[in-house]
């Protein structure tokens, strides 16, 4: 197929689009370009190609950017929640509002696929029990409020032409040459490897599903290939029963795999964010679907990669791989204006 990804400069978009291009298909890009200053490490044996990408702002896309392709998949948002609440109105402009502008504008270009990089944030606060899709939404943040308004305004839009699939993915980990350190193993692995300490600033007792970022391109390479109706209109959460954990569980992982790394928990937090999340559908009806990794096993890897690339701490300060780090440089440099668009030079 011929598939434009949206987010290509970003931390999945940066390997899934050659992911999708090992697997035959054609790849066109689209994004920004607020994260093209970070690059963590090179490929050239896993990442062979990448693919040709438009810069543009999404709140701009008219459907004359989407002639021609046969499916959309759209990861391109203000990622994570503190950016999110950084400005939640400039979050809903573009997460909410661009979010289904780009839908709008692929479905009157005859786009016949898309799929919808949604989220477990979504949940919230859990019950303690695992939550599959049918499970009541609870968003406590800006995120993941928009991340419920684009669902709920793109699947009125989804019919016999328009195939629309929301992945709610868990939160992601794992090596990317656009890296992010502002998620929690990746973050708990770079503490690891630079202090060997990770002191945590809660008790670490909220529980957090987590999957690789293999496995999430995996799941949006298998939703765009699959019949029609085994995704229209249809949600699935991204990940696998035995990756749910409580975040000490996590920090314990993880120092496990960097010998010599301390962990220490701080007081409750007041962040009431807990959830567990059932993986029992996408294991089961989405075909072909079947993940693969395990929070051991991404550490694991973590750690070979920071061996072989020299990681210090330097590079895990560098503002291009925390994004609100970015955002704050690009304004204060007068790159981009207060709404987030470029500026002239």
């Amino acid at each position: 197929m011929k598939i434009l990804v949206t987010g290509t400069e970003g931390y999945i978009g940066a390997r899934l689009a050659p992911w999708l291009q090992s697997h035959g298909h054609e790849v066109v890009g689209l994004d920004t370009g607020f994260y093209r200053d970070g690059c963590l490490y090179l490929d050239p044996i896993g990442l062979q190609v990448m693919p040709r990408t438009v810069f543009k702002d999404l709140r701009e896309v008219t459907p004359e950017d989407f002639a021609g392709f046969d499916a959309v998949i759209h990861l391109a948002e203000l990622s994570n929640d503190p950016l999110g609440q950084n400005r939640p109105e400039i979050t809903f402009k573009i997460n909410h509002e661009g979010s289904v502008r780009i839908a709008e504008a692929a479905k009157r270009a005859g786009v016949k696929r898309f799929v919808y990089a949604s989220s477990c944030s979504v949940y919230g606060v859990g019950t303690g029990d695992f939550l599959d899709e049918q499970a009541p939404v609870n968003p406590q943040t800006a995120y993941a409020q928009c991340k419920v308004l684009v669902e709920r305004d793109l699947l009125p839009m989804a019919d016999d032409s328009f195939s629309v699939v929301f992945l709610r993915n868990a939160t992601a980990y794992g090596p990317s040459p656009r890296m992010r350190f502002d998620i929690v193993l990746n973050d708990l692995c770079a503490l690891a490897w630079t202090k060997k300490k990770i002191a945590m600033v809660s008790d670490g007792s909220p529980w957090r599903p987590i999957v690789h970022i293999e496995d999430i391109c995996e799941a949006m390479r298998c939703a765009a290939e699959a019949p029609a109706d085994a995704v229209n209109g249809q949600v699935y959460n991204v990940g696998r029963d035995g990756e749910n954990y409580r975040i000490r569980e996590i920090a314990d992982i993880v120092a496990a795999a960097f010998p010599g790394c301390e962990v220490s928990a701080g007081p409750p937090s007041k962040d009431n964010r807990s959830y567990r999340v059932s993986f029992a559908k996408i294991a089961s009806k989405l075909p072909g679907y079947q993940a693969r990794w395990t929070a051991q096993l991404g550490a694991e890897e973590l750690r070979r990669l920071f061996e072989r690339i020299d990681f210090s701490q330097e590079t895990f300060e560098y503002r291009a791989f925390t994004r609100l780090k970015q955002l704050k440089y690009l304004q204060r440099t007068h790159q981009v204006d207060d709404d987030l668009f470029w500026s002239a030079r």
